[in-house]
């Protein structure tokens, strides 16, 4: 029975991934994610049901277009597969319940930030409220977090600790950027949102400075810090606690 609920996350993880897609390209660009159907992105062509197989499409058409021959971007069965293995992690993690639903909607809005940041390098307000609203509605509904102020005491934590460093850096840091951390503080309380902001820039400085030796990513050019964000948050969900409660005991 596990391997038939595996698949069917699967499953529904990979075409969610494939809309996830749709949302961040058209979002951020004032287009509709409903209508027109998807199409090829260089001559317009509608794409036929052969070509809209989330993750699989990609493979059989060896990475183009069947219409024109365009090569296509990676970061679509990428974002397709993610998604897929995020949501069977989440269950493996939580199970059928309210902590589950509630980080299917967390990773579902980390990955289309992901996406709309690396082809806009924006997190479009719109994305944020919605997840917002609906991680809140959880959370005092159904899925608490314990003690009961944390939501709270994470959303400041996030929300402010974004912003101080804004502010020191003079815009180093995005507006989109500041409220999606407090989001995360929100979904995580004030402990692991700290975790999650320490992965988060750990990793962007590791990917980032050997790009600034190397020479291809310049001084003052800004880049997508989303990407990071949303890599240090998902390590934080499946292993922050754990990271955590190593690094307390190694202190006391």
């Amino acid at each position: 029975m596990e391997a038939v609920y595996i698949l069917y996350i699967t499953t529904a993880g990979l075409i969610l991934g494939s809309f996830y897609n749709v949302v961040g390209m058209r979002l951020p660009a004032g287009e509709s994610f409903i209508y027109p159907r998807s199409n090829c992105p260089k001559c317009g062509t509608a794409l036929v049901a052969m070509e809209l197989i989330p993750l699989f499409s990609y493979v059989l058409l060896k990475g183009k277009g069947k219409c024109c021959g365009t090569k296509l971007s990676p970061l679509y069965p990428l974002i397709e597969a993610a998604t897929a293995g995020l949501f069977v992690g989440a269950w493996l993690l939580y199970g059928f319940s309210w902590e589950f639903l509630s980080a299917v909607l967390f990773l579902s809005l980390l990955v289309i930030i992901t996406v709309t940041d690396i082809r806009y390098m924006r997190i479009p307000d719109k994305i944020l409220l919605f997840f917002g609203v609906m991680l809140v509605l959880l959370r005092v509904s159904t899925d608490r977090l314990e003690p009961w102020w944390d939501m709270a005491a994470g959303t400041a934590a996030g929300f402010f600790l974004l912003l101080l460093i804004g502010v020191v850096s003079k815009g180093g840091m995005g507006g989109g950027d500041i409220k999606l951390f407090a989001i995360i503080g929100l979904f995580f309380g004030w402990e692991l949102t700290l975790v999650a902001f320490f992965l988060s820039v750990l990793l962007g400085a590791a990917a980032g400075l050997p790009g600034l030796v190397a020479g291809k990513v310049k001084r003052g050019v800004p880049i997508p810090f989303g990407p990071f964000i949303a890599a240090g948050s998902i390590l934080t969900l499946f292993w922050g606690r754990a990271l955590l409660d190593w690094y307390l005991k190694g202190m006391f």
